[in-house]
């Protein structure tokens, strides 16, 4: 699995040079502060989890579910007469990048990662989230 994770965090980071931070995701916005822990833009990734089925004694395939969250701060005003509206495009257009990045990667133990899910969510201090959950099957590493 580490494998799939350093691919998916190098193809973003150097597809996506303008962000601060393309991290794994281990709790970094539930935060009780009131900055968080990480510079904006940035990416976190998270694998929620893998349902591993025994193909043999010595090999397991899995489905492994993997979330992507790009994270803007958002202190442009964006209604419709600020002369700024464009900035809630320029987000779009980089959750779309990141989508295309995502969705054409390749891996030796892994199915390309289709998109199962996606919604957008908003944090204190005019943070905005963009979320996509995918799942690949993948299979057992070696030791």
């Amino acid at each position: 699995m580490e494998h799939l994770f350093n691919i998916i965090q190098t193809a973003i980071a150097e597809g996506m040079p303008g962000l601060t931070l393309v991290d794994e995701d281990y709790g970094q916005l539930q935060t009780n502060e009131e900055t968080y822990p990480v510079t904006f833009p940035c990416v976190l990734i998270g694998v929620q989890g893998i349902d591993w089925q025994t193909i043999t004694d010595d090999y397991q395939r899995g489905t492994a579910t993997i979330v992507t969250k790009l994270c803007i701060d958002c202190y442009d005003d964006t209604h419709y007469t600020s002369g700024t509206a464009d900035k809630v495009s320029e987000r779009i257009g980089q959750f779309k990048q990141l989508h295309d990045i995502v969705r054409l990667l390749e891996s030796d133990n892994a199915t390309p990662l289709e998109r199962t899910s996606s919604r957008w969510y908003s944090l204190p201090g005019a943070i905005k989230v963009y979320e996509s959950t995918y799942e690949c099957m993948i299979d057992e590493e070696p030791a």
